[in-house]
């Protein structure tokens, strides 16, 4: 009758712990399949080389973007902005609300960040190849051109 008695406990006890294990390894995979299911655009960089606008020369500011966890952001010829994106594996991109720090600067790098800001918002798609990544309008017109760099 101990036998018997102890006998569930010890299963009980077994099955407390594969449970365990079974829940721990789903939150693992879990993990990793989010890992694996991130943006096409993270991990991408780049320093702004060429815009639609032809009044202002960009390459004379520094002007960057980063994509990494959802987040877009970077330096905007004065300031340092960064917002919430979502791009698809078709080239769609969206990018949300930003925010940046309100300093100022001279006056031809203040109109650099406000046409930078003013093209960031409508962009709707992007394209990478040769070592670029650009940004386009919702008719695939260009709008920002960025050297790709390391992170």
């Amino acid at each position: 009758m101990t036998m018997t008695s102890r006998g569930p406990r010890m299963g009980r006890a077994r099955l407390l712990v594969l449970g365990t294990l079974f829940a721990a390894a789903m939150i693992a995979s879990g993990a990793a399949l989010s890992a694996c299911g991130g943006s096409p655009l993270d991990g991408t960089a780049g320093r702004l080389i060429g815009w639609s606008v032809s009044s202002i020369d960009p390459s004379a500011f520094t002007i960057t973007v980063t994509f990494e966890d959802g987040r877009a952001g970077g330096t905007s010829a004065v300031n340092t902005y960064g917002g919430p994106y979502e791009a698809g594996d078709d080239g769609s991109l969206t990018i949300g609300a930003i925010s940046a720090t309100e300093m100022a600067g001279p006056e031809p790098a203040m109109q650099a960040e406000a046409t930078y800001f003013d093209l960031l918002q409508q962009v709707r798609a992007y394209r990478l190849d040769d070592g670029q990544l650009t940004l386009l309008d919702g008719s695939g017109n260009e709008l920002l051109i960025f050297a790709k760099t390391q992170i």
